[in-house]
């Protein structure tokens, strides 16, 4: 019996952690109001701020020729902006570029090739670096999958005519999100994060992000809140931070919508999430005194700490799928009715919240619904991989800075994505879930049951999907 009591305790602790943040959730969608265009700019182009345009890129041949061709043709008077290329490559992306360069220079675009000794730093490295060189009051980061729409910069700039304003931010688009079913999941989740996350905060009063690409930045805002720095892994959303402590304000641009890749294989996809997890634990542990001791609102340093420790439902979701076999083969009545109703608060919740961002950009109910299930059998699906990530950011070292693999148009070889762990490891939790269906349906406990399919399918389309990448990039290994 003291061992139920204690798999019960600990089940239902986990359960409120997570309920908390089902809540966290419930509210943004509740503040959340979908509309308000961004104002464009306009009047003579003497009076438009100079821009530099920064793309850096480290081995992108299949992507690279794309980016600068889309930066070129941005509509933006020639005399008010310039491109840095900044170019990190080891491989022929460098030649690509420098053709592509060429072009531009042909056609009247400022464009420059900007080379370092090392990659110290790695992208925040090679940003900080473009910037000594550059001319811009504003600088744009791009990408390597990007592709903006020429009036980008039109619509991002006009914002800087108050002074105050230190970042503009656009929403990604997903340009591969019909390929599949993973790819419809990743866009799902993105979705979340830039309809409902950014829209909200950025209504509110509330700090958000920007996300590396697809942003503008003034220069004194940059400057002044200490500049690029690569402690974390994540330079974006340490220097947002910093910026927004210092005082400058942001600016969500929410109509503005560049398209890009998202990862269209799973062992990429964990990489992008690995850093991303990692590095939002790194900037906690960096700027969680500071945010705490500011002056802020309360509010305003209650969604820091709720946003910078999100990525923590990872471990818990683990911790709770190693329980819930055991707490539902639990033979007691008031027990289940209370399991029942804080798992019902934390899916419901989070199915709410990514449904709320596919409505507010248009999509049809069956596909909405769909891929919000999709979407959240993927992030139980790699709560085991994202674990080790949170894990590392608690206790290890900054680590490296690994890209994500950009497939491009498909007409050339691709990269292969660096696989951490066990490929398929996931398949021995969806295992246990099969255990757990069993001594749940002896036990009579028919409404764990969903609850059970639901994680014994997302460990089994994660393991699957791993499984079967590795084998394939097994196979085309050079004997």
């Amino acid at each position: 019996m003291e061992a139920a009591t204690l798999i019960q305790s600990a089940y239902l602790a986990i359960l409120g952690v997570l309920g908390l943040y089902g809540l966290h959730r419930l509210v943004l969608v509740v503040r959340f109001r979908w509309g308000a265009a961004t104002p464009t700019a306009s009047g003579d182009h003497g009076e438009l701020p100079f821009v530099t345009v920064q793309l850096p890129l480290f081995n992108e041949r299949t992507v690279a020729a794309r980016l600068i061709r889309a930066t070129g043709a941005l509509d933006y008077p020639s005399s008010r902006f310039e491109i840095q290329v900044l170019d990190d490559s080891t491989d022929e992306t460098t030649e690509i570029a420098r053709r592509e360069i060429e072009l531009l220079a042909r056609a009247g675009r400022s464009a420059t090739l900007v080379r370092r000794a090392d990659r110290t730093g790695f992208k925040a490295g090679a940003l900080d670096y473009g910037m000594r060189e550059a001319r811009g009051e504003l600088f744009c980061v791009f990408d390597a999958d990007f592709m903006p729409e020429p009036d980008f910069l039109l619509k991002t700039v006009a914002p800087f005519s108050n002074p105050r304003v230190g970042m503009v931010q656009a929403r990604w688009g997903h340009a591969n999100r019909e390929e599949s079913l993973l790819t419809r999941a990743e866009s799902t989740l993105l979705d979340g994060h830039f309809v409902i996350e950014h829209k909200t905060r950025f209504d509110t009063g509330l700090f958000f992000n920007f996300n590396g690409t697809a942003g503008v930045w003034r220069r004194a805002a940059i400057d002044g809140a200490g500049g690029w720095q690569h402690d974390t892994l994540t330079e974006d959303l340490d220097l947002s931070y910093r910026a927004q402590l210092a005082g400058w304000r942001f600016v969500y641009a929410s109509d503005v919508v560049a398209p890009a890749e998202v990862p269209p294989g799973i062992t990429a996809f964990k990489s992008q999430q690995h850093r991303w997890s990692k590095g939002s634990v790194q900037v906690f542990k960096k700027l969680g005194r500071r945010i705490a001791s500011s002056p802020q609102p309360l509010r305003v340093k209650l969604e820091a700490f709720a946003h910078l420790t999100g990525n923590v439902g990872y471990p818990g979701v683990l911790l709770l799928a190693l329980l819930l076999p055991l707490a539902s083969a639990l033979p007691v009545r008031d027990f289940h009715l209370w399991q029942l109703s804080a798992f019902v608060l934390c899916t419901l919740s989070v199915g709410m919240f990514y449904e709320a961002s596919q409505r507010a950009i248009g999509r049809p109910f069956g596909r909405r619904l769909r891929d919000t299930v999709a979407a959240i059998a993927l992030g139980i699906g790699m709560s085991l991989a994202q674990t080790g990530a949170v894990l590392e950011g608690l206790v290890g070292k900054t680590g490296t800075f690994v890209r994500t693999p950009k497939r491009g148009d498909g007409h050339q070889p691709g990269y292969r994505a660096r696989r951490g762990g066990v490929p398929g490891l996931e398949l021995v939790l969806a295992l246990w879930f099969v255990v757990g269906l069993v001594l749940a349906a002896r036990a009579g406990n028919w409404g764990s049951l969903p609850f059970l399919a639901l994680f014994l399918w997302s460990y089994t389309w994660v393991g699957v999907l791993s499984l079967r990448e590795a084998r394939a990039a097994r196979a085309t290994m050079p004997a």
